[in-house]
């Protein structure tokens, strides 16, 4: 594979690293707003339950101290192509200065089981939908 496919490969990767935060932080705030603004599709079932998976996910490999997977990728990409790993485009730049602060890892244990809590309180507050029509 060429340089450039890797680079690009790699920055595909990051676009899709951020997209999955933002779901995952925009969907709370999605959430609340929704019930407050009487939005039907915040309730919705399938919604939700990805939602609760994605943090899911994030909260179990920060306890078990397992790097995310999509920056695993990114990472090994870029490392295949001779770039540094955080160098490039101007897009590429900032989405990794939003994605990787450093901070201690109790930090990050505590921030994603916080979030979940409030993904989790969610259900209670702001009920899923179970009719058929979801």
């Amino acid at each position: 594979m060429s340089d450039s496919l890797l680079l690009f490969l790699a920055d595909a990767i990051l676009i899709i690293h951020f997209l999955v935060v933002l779901f995952v932080v925009g969907g709370l705030l999605a959430i609340y707003l929704g019930h407050f603004l009487t939005w039907q599709w915040v309730g919705n079932k399938t919604f939700r339950l990805l939602h609760l998976l994605a943090i899911a996910i994030v909260v179990l490999q920060s306890w078990l101290g397992v790097i995310c997977p999509l920056t695993v990728w990114e990472m090994a990409l870029r490392e295949k192509a001779g770039a540094a790993t955080y160098a490039g485009s101007f897009v590429q730049h900032w989405l990794q200065y939003l994605l990787y602060y450093t901070a201690p890892d109790w930090v990050f244990i505590a921030l994603y089981t916080g979030f979940a809590a409030l993904v989790l309180i969610s259900w209670y507050l702001v009920p899923v939908r179970t009719n058929k029509h979801d």
